[in-house]
């Protein structure tokens, strides 16, 4: 069982910043493969990064590549993304996700363990 809970988002201005982490408790977050998906009002819920181990390999979705990174500690069992040069259309809700496999997956139904949710609000 892992416990996920992100931390990080806020309202920002279209260019700016955010760094969202995700706090994972429970057994052996080393060995979870990780993703970030987002979900806007309205739309389905959207992949946006994944990384996994021991090898943290990373995948983006177009949209966020050069712009956004994947990383995470698992001394600290967190998972960050850092989000660059934001845009209005990144507003939504942004998870974490754990899946029991060295890879991520683009596919949210892959994903054992969810968190809560954190809002990031980029305005123009």
């Amino acid at each position: 069982q892992v416990q996920l809970v992100e931390s990080g988002g806020g309202l920002v201005q279209a260019g700016g910043s955010l760094r969202l982490s995700c706090a994972a408790s429970g057994r052996s977050f080393g060995r979870y493969a990780m993703g970030w998906f987002r979900q806007a009002p309205g739309k389905e819920r959207e992949f946006v990064a994944h990384i996994g181990w021991p090898a943290v390999t990373t995948v983006y979705t177009d949209s966020v590549k050069g712009r956004f990174t994947i990383s995470r500690d698992n001394v600290k069992d967190t998972m960050y993304l850092q989000m660059n040069n934001l845009k209005p259309e990144d507003t939504a809700v942004y998870y974490c996700a754990a899946k029991n496999a060295v890879f991520g997956s683009r596919r949210y139904q892959e994903y054992n363990y969810w968190g809560q949710g954190t809002q990031v609000t980029v305005s123009s």
